[in-house]
């Protein structure tokens, strides 16, 4: 059988249906709800064919702290993959239930733990679904032969607080916020009570569905005239949101754009807002 490879942060649904039964690809369903909704989303109790649950929230998440989704530590990150049957050379896809929403946040913690095979599906489950690919029902029994993963830590591609607040008035640094006009600017509340309104100071505003339609990724010129306005030619982007899912939503559009320069600010607003200390503008 050819010899699989994923050269692109985005794979089409054709390209997964031609791969789908490759014996290196390994198909990760990462949905979780959405952080800012009021509940209600309609989450199917179907995957696609032969995809095993990435579980963000109760496996992939630090649980030493009470900031939500936090990266874990490469060891935990690593055994979990081990538990999944998750080797090193296998190349992975992942997509969530809504579109693009969490798989782009599993997709950017491979790549912060040395791991280059892999993917995005465009479109997700929906447009899996809309062009009648094979599913299966999902359960929580699955159990996989123990795997070889080995993480290997990337720093460069995660920041915490204090590298946030050395960087708000450092020129060469653009903070970019994937929250909507209205968190941004404290005019809508808070989805947790004990965060304050507001944006980091000196940052900007890009809402990560500007980066999509119809639950795709824009192509590569239309993301490219997007962060155009932004004036980031030569600067360290540095991306965040409420709880680190949406952020890498427009990593991912900046990827795609051409901009490698980039690194995600982990605990997001869910640690700024309720820091004490730090600056705010609202």
């Amino acid at each position: 059988m050819k010899e699989l490879e994923i050269n692109t942060p985005l794979v089409t649904t054709s390209w997964l249906q031609n791969y789908i039964n490759h014996p290196d690809l390994i198909i990760l369903d990462a949905t979780i709800k959405k952080v800012a909704s009021k509940g209600g989303e309609d989450i199917s109790n179907l995957k696609i064919k032969n995809a095993r649950f990435f579980d963000i929230k109760k496996t992939f998440s630090d649980k030493s702290t009470d900031i939500p989704n936090m990266l874990p530590s490469a060891k935990d990150f690593e055994e979990a993959c081990r538990n999944l049957g998750i080797n090193s050379n296998h190349k992975i896809v992942v997509y969530d239930k809504l579109g693009i929403y969490s798989s782009p946040r599993v997709w950017w913690m491979f790549k912060t733990m040395g791991y280059k095979q892999v993917a995005v599906l465009d479109g997700g489950f929906p447009a899996w679904q809309q062009a009648d690919l094979p599913c299966e029902t999902a359960t929580d029994e699955n159990k996989y032969p123990r795997g070889n993963f080995n993480a290997a830590y990337q720093p460069k591609l995660v920041v915490n607080s204090e590298k946030v607040l050395n960087s708000i008035n450092n020129n060469n640094i653009l903070i970019l916020d994937a929250r909507s006009p209205g968190r941004f600017e404290a005019q809508e509340p808070e989805p947790r009570d004990d965060l304050k309104g507001g944006h980091i100071p000196n940052s900007m505003n890009l809402h990560y569905a500007r980066v999509q339609h119809g639950g795709k990724m824009l192509s590569t010129n239309e993301l490219k005239e997007i962060l155009a306005d932004f004036n980031i030619e030569n600067k360290k982007l540095i991306f965040t949101c409420g709880s680190g899912i949406t952020a890498c939503i427009i990593m991912l559009a900046a990827e795609l754009a051409g901009y490698n320069n980039v690194s995600v600010y982990d605990g997001s607003w869910s640690e700024w807002g309720q820091l004490n200390g730090v600056p705010i503008t609202s």
